[in-house]
């Protein structure tokens, strides 16, 4: 006989092993939430409430660990890392709500963290009235680049004809979406007027639109993500996360369409260091996302980006691949652009047209640890890895 560990992630995983063994209906009922366990990272937390917080969730079974300035009850702040089931949080939530200093906006924030992590995602309601199954599967979105410059496929489909056939071979291929871009937001790329993007975007978006598929457009102007959606477009992709164009966010209210926020420190902060990456990334999309859902865009309009090789390096970008289940708790469905990346190549110390196993080895990784949508260029490929991924996520016995 052979004893083995259990890795247990949520509430239905820990039924099934107990309902494995022969527990009774009550006996599940019962140790369920203490099967299942959870660590949770608060930020800037007053000393006075972090020692609440450490005395509280040790009285309750679990562990805070808190700074030692902290413990030595000086006054400042400090960031405290919770640990326990979550039998231990019921327990310490419903002694938090009865607490000063903060710790009811901190308990309110606990809580949803902990139901996020449990809630399945609901569809994508995009714009024109489409919809976008999320959860069931991993999305696949197609890149159609109609550029002389992009890093990995510039100037192939540039003309009109090869991008429709491009897309159409797509869609063929597997791809859910299609992602346009008329502008190329590679390294040390100089960024295409607007009229130019536009003269590039709009025909094609009406030519994908009326043959039925459902199209992204990648840009952060304003005025083409409007036209776009004038002309039938369904999601934008925004590089910019909100910040490189004031006005885009009026445009995405008016449609009520969905959005991809992409981290991207390299246009308004690109000499800033980051403290600590995870925690930066996490906080700065956050306060995008946030700043658009309280302008008015609606619940279910937004997605993140992690923005892999943007102004990251290649250990960073792979940090944050093997970090990405940290973002899920955030509440938002997750998109990945890894396809053919830099921090590929250099990692492998390959050039772009030899990255596709390394491209396909990120993608995976990316799924198993919470990707909901992936970007990529080679959509067969990646559409079948992705499914089989898939299958092997959703197995159960």
């Amino acid at each position: 006989m052979v004893h083995h560990a259990v890795l247990i992630e949520n509430r239905a995983e820990a039924k099934q092993y107990l309902e494995e063994i022969g527990v009774s209906s009550p006996g599940i009922a019962y140790m369920v939430d203490k099967a299942v366990f959870r660590c949770i990272k608060l930020k800037h937390i007053s000393h006075r409430a972090a020692n609440i917080l450490k005395q509280e969730m040790l009285a309750k079974g679990g562990e805070a660990a808190v700074t030692r300035d902290a413990a030595g009850g000086e006054k400042g702040f400090g960031d405290v890392l919770l640990l326990g089931t979550l039998k231990h949080y019921t327990l310490l939530l419903e002694k938090l709500k009865q607490q000063p200093f903060g710790l009811r906006t901190v308990a309110a924030e606990i809580e949803n963290i902990l139901q996020t992590m449990e809630a399945p995602l609901s569809d994508l309601a995009l714009a024109q009235g489409k919809n976008l199954a999320l959860g069931s599967k991993t999305v696949i979105m197609g890149i159609l680049n109609i550029t002389p410059d992009s890093f990995s496929d510039g100037g192939r489909f540039l003309e009109p004809d090869k991008a429709y056939a491009r897309a159409s071979t797509m869609q063929a291929e597997g791809a859910d979406i299609i992602d346009i871009g008329g502008a190329s937001s590679r390294p040390d790329s100089i960024m295409v007027s607007e009229a130019e993007e536009l003269a590039r975007v709009i025909p094609l978006v009406k030519k994908l639109v009326d043959a039925g598929m459902l199209v992204s457009v990648d840009t952060f102007r304003a005025e083409v993500a409007r036209q776009s959606l004038e002309n039938g477009a369904h999601l934008i992709n925004d590089i910019g996360s909100l910040q490189m164009d004031s006005e885009l966010l009026d445009v995405l209210i008016k449609w009520q369409a969905p959005v991809v926020l992409m981290h991207n420190r390299l246009q308004l902060r690109r000499h800033e260091p980051y403290v600590n990456l995870i925690d930066d990334i996490a906080a700065e999309l956050a306060q995008s996302a946030g700043q658009a859902e309280e302008a008015g865009l609606g619940p279910g309009k937004i997605i993140l980006d992690p923005g892999l090789g943007f102004g990251k390096s290649p250990a960073q970008n792979r940090l944050i691949i093997k970090r990405l289940g940290d973002f899920k708790s955030l509440g938002w469905p997750l998109l990945i652009g890894a396809s053919r990346k830099s921090f590929i190549g250099k990692t492998l110390g390959l050039e772009v047209e030899e990255r596709l196993e390394g491209s396909l080895a990120v993608m995976a990784a990316a799924i198993m640890n919470g990707a909901d949508i992936v970007r990529v260029h080679d959509v067969q490929e990646s559409c079948r890895m992705a499914r089989m991924l898939d299958a092997i996520r959703s197995e159960h016995g």
